[in-house]
């Protein structure tokens, strides 16, 4: 689609759910909210609270009224019981877009998208060196970094000058943790995943993760990062918790 022919579009962005087997009904009404206001969804993440597929089913109980498109990552709780294929597939068949590692594009707009890691940012990030441990936990983020470039390399090279947004669980910057403990900075995202979204232009990242950390940052590069953990979203005052973007 011509940029001159684009149509504003309203994307509801949220992480951190954290659904329960006994949420049956909660939802509803935010996610029919949600529908009225946005075109697309995002969920950045721990759309479950323990990893289990029976949370995943109330979650997609919750969503069948919400007749937008849905695009989302996941995130740490939901790799809980190693049960993360399943969830992935039972969101997958329910009309729920989940990206680990690819690319989609919906309504003109593209998304990449990927759980992201741990590392820590900036100078404070961890380098590969040392104990085979330590060298595991780098290279996670190594590669969760590089799976997003890839992705938004991909929508690059199918589509002229269109629009990207990265979905992440992890932060790709130190501003949006700011209200954590610094001590588990390293634990809440890395500074890998900032590389990507500057060197490919990426107008807006959301994650999650850092529920006591800040609402918006910057990546190098003037990239709009925005963690929209639904505690950080009920704190601020935003209806619903969920975080309004109209590109």
């Amino acid at each position: 689609m011509e940029e001159a022919e684009r149509q504003p579009v309203r994307i509801a962005a949220l992480a951190d759910i954290h659904i329960r087997e006994t949420d049956r009904g909660k939802w509803v009404d935010c996610f029919n909210d949600i529908a009225a206001k946005a075109d697309i969804m995002i969920i950045a993440g721990d759309l479950t609270d323990t990893g289990d597929e029976g949370e995943a089913a109330i979650l997609i109980e919750e969503l069948k009224q919400c007749k937008i498109p849905i695009v989302g990552v996941l995130g740490n709780h939901d790799y809980e019981k190693g049960r993360q294929k399943l969830i992935r597939q039972m969101l997958q068949s329910n009309n729920i877009q989940m990206l680990d590692g690819e690319a989609v594009v919906i309504k003109g707009i593209g998304f990449a998208g990927v759980k992201g890691f741990g590392g820590g940012f900036d100078k404070y990030m961890l380098s590969m060196f040392g104990e085979g441990a330590m060298k595991s936990f780098v290279q996670e983020a190594v590669d969760e970094a590089l799976h997003l470039d890839r992705a938004l390399a991909r929508l690059d090279q199918d589509h002229d000058n269109i629009k990207k947004i990265a979905i992440m669980h992890y932060a790709p910057i130190a501003e949006t943790v700011i209200g954590e403990p610094e001590a588990i900075f390293p634990f809440l995202g890395s500074s890998r995943l900032a590389e990507p979204l500057t060197r490919r232009n990426v107008v807006a990242a959301f994650h999650g993760h850092a529920h006591s950390g800040t609402l918006e940052g910057e990546a190098p590069g003037g990239v709009k990062v925005f963690n929209v953990a639904k505690p950080i979203l009920e704190k601020s005052g935003y209806d619903c918790g969920y975080y309004l973007y109209t590109i």
